[in-house]
């Protein structure tokens, strides 16, 4: 019988990473500092001015995405459900990017919106623009509760301090830069967040695999586990998603989460899209998605091993495995592989890499709430028509309400022991019919306007009714897979409501559509250029994306 920790989980940090963790946080607040400097109006504090280089916007767009829920929540699912979670990236992540990409940032940007929910207001009117506003602002709130929560816990962990101060303090930290430098301090900072990340869990890999012995010591420790040698394969991925039939496995991965879920997260989140909007030029723009697609094929082999790692050598998590009453949950794995691994100055590193995720994950949240709040929510239906000095003043305190929402719904977090569940829930929730709608109306002109309304709010309540039908056990699926099921059910419902409402109604006409319905758009104004700043083949969004293409492709086969 393996002997279980009846303490809580700490990590034995000393001065030496207190003082690493220190020089961090100096650097972190020092950039919100430098950035404050160069916020003069609105689109400044909101979007960068639309001013950054594609290199600097595309890691940003892949950090703010590899915040909290990215490295517990996968390396969670790896101790879970093992090579399956690949999917995530390789078929939940990297189509859809280069989707964002070449078809979508070309509307997005072309048309100078200054967020997703005014995109939706320029193609269906006020209706649509008000739920998707509101609907993008609770998801925000939500997920920055997730990020709130985990950063917390490290705090937790590493002073034993009560979950509420652990909160207050990690509230506080991302605070401070997103209100004084808006979007430029949050981008800037996930750049700076992207390689801490990168060079703390790179050794905590290593001297994983070199403590169960190599990459062929995991398959055999892995094989002799509960999860057995399906886990080694990415494909069908039974376990993880709770079908019994390898086909509708299968299907269930490349429909509901490579297609709607994917789709769906990747290509109308403002979250994402906002960094691609704060680039230069079109071609920049188009590119973002694209260079982050490159670090995103090969970041599960730092977030997803290690927790396959814990999964079999970390006592805890090998009875949790078993099936014994451990005192631990997946969401702990990559802490205890810290803890069994990593010296001290190394342990500080990571830290450093741990807060440095959780905090980019909900600086995205609370820069691109920013910017949905004042812009769509406030400016257009509450304060109208103020000086944009006004608009910029509000930037910094409609932070302040998003943080204290956050610490609210981080005790919702707090309540799931695998918080991917939690998350896959939510997307399938807001982002499943929103992309559904976005897709019908990009290319079907005859849509309108009561359709785009109408369509969302039916697509939300289908995935609530399926996650209420998998709560109750009428659906004997996992929690991913209910989600899975759930935001197909989403795309299909607004879908179908979407066209029949368009049958009884009006659409728009032809002239207010152009630059948002791809058959009305002029093919001149959806190009990037490629000269100047944008010349050289390695600058073509299209080279680029065959590129990962084939490096995706690749991986499949490899690890399949």
């Amino acid at each position: 019988m393996i002997a279980l920790a009846q303490e809580p989980l700490r990590l034995d940090a000393n001065a030496v990473d207190y003082t690493l963790l220190a020089v961090y946080f100096a650097f972190v607040l020092g950039i919100g500092f430098l950035a404050r400097r160069s916020v003069s109006t609105s689109l400044d504090f909101f979007l960068s001015g639309r001013s950054l280089p594609a290199w600097v916007t595309g890691l940003a767009f892949i950090a703010a995405n590899l915040g909290a829920i990215e490295i517990i929540g996968m390396s969670a699912n790896g101790a879970n459900y093992g090579m399956p979670t690949m999917h995530y990236f390789w078929i939940g992540a990297v189509p859809a990017m280069l989707f964002l990409g070449l078809v979508m940032m070309p509307f997005y940007y072309g048309s100078k919106v200054r967020s997703v929910p005014e995109f939706m207001n320029r193609r269906f009117g006020t209706a649509a623009h008000l739920v998707n506003g509101l609907s993008f602002a609770l998801a925000q709130i939500l997920i920055a509760g997730i990020n709130l929560f985990l950063l917390a816990t490290i705090v937790n962990a590493l002073l034993g301090w009560p979950l509420w101060v652990s909160l207050l303090l990690a509230a506080l930290i991302v605070l401070s830069y997103t209100a004084l430098g808006g979007l430029s301090a949050a981008i800037y900072n996930e750049v700076l967040q992207f390689f801490v990340i990168v060079a703390a869990l790179t050794p905590l890999t290593i001297a994983g695999l070199n403590r169960v012995g190599g990459w062929e010591g995991l398959v055999d420790k892995v094989t002799a586990s509960p999860g057995g040698s399906e886990q080694l394969s990415a494909w069908p991925g039974t376990e993880m998603t709770g079908f019994s039939s390898d086909i509708l496995s299968v299907f269930g991965i490349v429909m509901g989460l490579g297609f709607v879920l994917a789709f769906g997260y990747w290509t109308t989140n403002f979250v994402e899209v906002q960094r691609a909007m704060a680039s230069k030029s079109m071609s920049a723009a188009m590119r973002t998605p694209i260079i982050g697609a490159f670090p995103k094929l090969l970041i599960p082999f730092i977030v997803v091993v290690p927790g396959m790692i814990a999964g079999v050598s970390a006592s805890e998590m090998v009875a949790l495995k078993a099936g014994e009453n451990a005192d631990v949950e997946y969401n702990d794995a990559i802490l205890l592989l810290m803890r069994d691994l990593l010296p001290n100055g190394l342990l500080g590193v990571a830290l450093a890499g741990l807060l440095a995720s959780f905090m980019a994950g909900m600086a995205a949240n609370l820069s691109s709430f920013n910017t949905v709040f004042t812009y769509d929510i406030w400016q257009t239906y509450i304060v109208r028509n103020r000086p944009d000095s006004y608009y910029l003043k509000m930037g910094p305190w409609v932070t302040v309400v998003a943080t204290v929402g956050a610490v609210g719904t981080a005790y919702i977090a707090s309540g799931y022991s695998n918080l991917m569940d939690y998350l896959q829930q939510l997307f399938s929730f807001f982002n499943a019919p929103l992309f559904a709608t976005f897709l019908l109306g990009m290319y079907w002109k005859r849509m309108t306007p009561h359709a785009g309304w109408s369509g969302l709010v039916s697509g939300t309540a289908a995935a609530i009714a399926v996650f209420v039908l998998g709560e109750t056990g009428v659906l004997p699926l996992s929690a991913q897979g209910t989600s899975f099921v759930g935001a197909g059910a989403a795309f299909v419902v607004d879908i179908l409501v979407s066209v029949v409402v368009s049958m009884f109604t009006r659409p728009k006409p032809d002239s207010e559509l152009v630059g948002l319905v791809h058959s009305l758009t002029p093919r001149e104004s959806r190009r990037a250029s490629h000269s100047g700043e944008d010349s050289g083949w390695y600058r073509r969004p299209g080279v680029l994306a065959a590129i990962v293409v084939v490096l995706v492709i690749a991986l499949n086969i490899i690890f399949g």
